[in-house]
């Protein structure tokens, strides 16, 4: 009857064992498969309009993704998300050519975000913009 008792004991041990094992190698998984909260959907990004350099791009963490403010040389501001529309990487501002590249692909985006050249489907998504006394209000 002893050689049962323990025998018991060290299945139910062994279960314990695997059901946190299983449990440890389930979680990472769940949460990497479940979609994300906006716990931050109503929150702005602000900043003043003297850090966007002239003729220059300022870029931002908006709302978990990269957004990007633009200083044309006419003067205009213009926010984009500066995720490229073909394959999702982070697009880059040249200066000189007053664009957006997509580094991965070729893509060119106008200053704007429409699609100049390359395999982008669509222009970069637009976001919400307003200057109040010097200081930029995104979202």
């Amino acid at each position: 009857m002893q050689a049962s008792t323990r025998r018991t004991f060290l299945g139910y041990c062994l279960g314990a064992i695997a059901l946190a094992g299983g449990a440890a190698a389930t979680y990472p998984v769940f949460r990497y498969l479940a979609p994300q909260g906006e716990s931050n959907s109503g929150s702005k990004v602000t900043f003043s309009e003297t850090e966007i350099p002239p003729d220059g791009a300022k870029f931002f963490d908006f709302h978990g993704t990269t957004g990007v403010i633009v200083k044309t040389r006419a003067g205009g501001l213009m926010a984009l998300s500066a995720v490229c529309t073909h394959l999702g990487c982070i697009v880059q501002w040249e200066k000189d050519k007053q664009d957006f590249l997509c580094p991965c692909h070729g893509g060119r985006f106008s200053a704007d975000g429409s699609v100049l050249s390359g395999p982008p489907p669509k222009p970069l998504a637009r976001l919400p913009l307003a200057v109040e006394n010097g200081i930029v209000i995104i979202g």
